[in-house]
């Protein structure tokens, strides 16, 4: 019968893993990948005051902040952790994916083509950063 480790914190495995990408993170491309991923986050949450959504779009103007809030921890984490982060590294993409239909979607077609131009492009470069966000991951892996 096998035993259940205990402390699998500890287990050198995953202590080795965790350097690793740790080590792959620590490169000065993905610090400023987590950087511009940050402040991409932290645009979304504040582009409805700077574009000035009309006041019917408030729904989209509360779904862009917790959005753009939600990116920038992410990004914190990857920057500060990305050894117990990496796992996460799909979700920008994913936010992103949704910053751009969101318009369509919460608005049914009546946003306005400042609003729909300022998603799209903050989301397909929440896109583009969150792919390569998820790369430290996958060279890590790969040097096993």
């Amino acid at each position: 019968m096998v035993r259940p480790i205990a402390d699998l914190e500890g287990h050198p495995d995953i202590v080795e893993m965790r350097a690793r990408y740790d080590q792959v993170a620590e490169t000065p491309a993905a610090r400023i990948t987590d950087g511009a991923l940050m402040l991409a986050g932290l645009y979304l949450a504040v582009s409805p005051w700077i574009v000035g959504f009309p006041p019917f779009e408030a729904n989209l103007s509360v779904n862009n902040f917790i959005c753009g809030i939600a990116i920038a921890v992410l990004a914190g984490g990857f920057a500060v952790a990305y050894g117990r982060t990496h796992g996460l590294a799909w979700l920008p993409v994913v936010l992103g994916v949704w910053t751009i239909v969101a318009p369509f979607v919460i608005l049914r077609g009546y946003a306005t083509g400042g609003t729909i131009a300022n998603n799209i492009v903050i989301g397909v470069i929440t896109i583009c950063l969150g792919l390569v966000a998820m790369r430290p991951g996958m060279v890590a892996s790969k040097r096993r």
